[in-house]
């Protein structure tokens, strides 16, 4: 039965990637595959007698943060999420982003029930450093990034749906709890071609919903941990949208094929080394926390361009949250009210959400 499904699952996949790019179609299909091979029901691994205690505990925690996400966040009640896979690896893919010099604008990638994303994601990281140094030749800024999890939207529950990884379960208690609720929110509402919506989406489910699991059930422990955390988190993020609204303020002029301006790259050297220098003051007050050092060493344009995707509209979900009484089926509806509007009328009524959530 297993072969069965997984030989199906193949099936559906190469259907849905017929006539695309068949070598990096088939190295997806390859490394969803090997990964739904490793994964095993939880009880599965709970039972075994070679299973460290301290993953089994994990993994415990993890069923209970499950259960909480369908009791308590309506989320999605199915497959995903009740299987554990450990990959041998710190990330379960890694993800290519591309800019311009003179843009925050991603380059987008087409793909079946995905639509246009501004990403590209590989399961060898030697292939995603092969792509960048493709697109670095054309004179794009490039990112690449390992991630932790990734969702099929649903679309796979019938095959076992998105297990648990090794890449993540150890995370402290309030950041596993943000995983799962994020990638479960993806299962709630996905947007065709608009990452903006839809990762801002789950990142307010993940915050609102990872901040209520704590509060009724964290230890004052974790509590203690999340908050010294996120409020780094949100000092870094708030430098970061400065950053970005100034490098979009000095681009603005810019024109396509118009020759850029010695003024304009010497404004983009001084953002650069102030977001750098601002960071470094930032560190000051963190205890020695160093975990953001390297996206910083790394930062470009496709860098906050994807960051980007991630936090823009993230305080006018959370205004409509509120607008909904804090009621997670309500606040369900009115996003997916939202999503069937034209993309430049939900564009301005995030835009209006956002103010309002700012000056509240």
């Amino acid at each position: 039965m297993r072969t069965f499904r997984l030989l199906a699952c193949l099936a559906f996949i190469l259907l849905l990637t017929a006539c695309a790019d068949t070598r990096y179609y088939l190295q997806s299909v390859r490394g969803h595959l090997t990964m739904l091979q490793a994964a095993r029901p939880i009880e599965a691994w709970l039972d075994d007698a070679q299973v460290a205690p301290a993953l089994k505990q994990r993994l415990q925690l993890a069923q209970q943060m499950r259960r909480f996400a369908v009791t308590d966040l309506h989320l999605p009640d199915n497959a995903s999420y009740h299987r554990y896979a450990d990959l041998q690896r710190k990330s379960v893919v890694w993800n290519v982003v591309a800019a311009p010099p003179w843009s925050l604008t991603l380059k987008t990638w087409c793909f079946p029930v995905a639509g246009c994303v501004g990403y590209r994601g590989y399961f060898k990281e030697a292939e995603a450093r092969e792509l960048a140094q493709t697109l670095q030749a054309e004179g794009l800024e490039v990112s690449v990034y390992g991630v932790p999890a990734y969702s099929t939207l649903g679309w796979l529950n019938w095959a076992g749906g998105d297990p648990l990884l090794n890449t993540f379960i150890h995370y402290p208690d309030g950041e596993l709890a943000r995983m799962i609720f994020h990638e479960l929110a993806h299962q709630v509402l996905y947007v065709q071609d608009d990452t903006l919506f839809n990762e801002s989406f789950a990142t307010a489910v993940e915050r609102l919903g990872g901040e209520r699991w704590l509060a009724l059930h964290g230890s004052e422990a974790a509590q203690k941990a999340y908050r010294v955390f996120d409020a780094r988190r949100q000092q870094f993020r708030a430098l970061l949208r400065r950053t970005r609204a100034r490098l979009s303020d000095i681009y603005k002029t810019n024109q396509p094929l118009a020759p850029v301006l010695s003024s304009q790259e010497a404004m983009k050297i001084i953002a650069m080394q102030d977001f750098r220098n601002d960071y470094a003051q930032l560190k000051l007050g963190w205890d020695g926390y160093s975990g953001y050092d390297a996206w910083v060493a790394g930062a470009n344009n496709a860098a906050f361009g994807a960051q980007a995707a991630y936090d823009e509209w993230v305080p006018g979900f959370e205004a409509l949250f509120e607008q909904q009484d804090r009621d997670w089926p309500r606040f369900y509806d009115a996003v997916r009210r939202l999503s069937t509007m034209a993309a430049p009328d939900r564009t301005r009524a995030l835009i209006q959400l956002t103010t309002e959530h700012t000056r509240g």
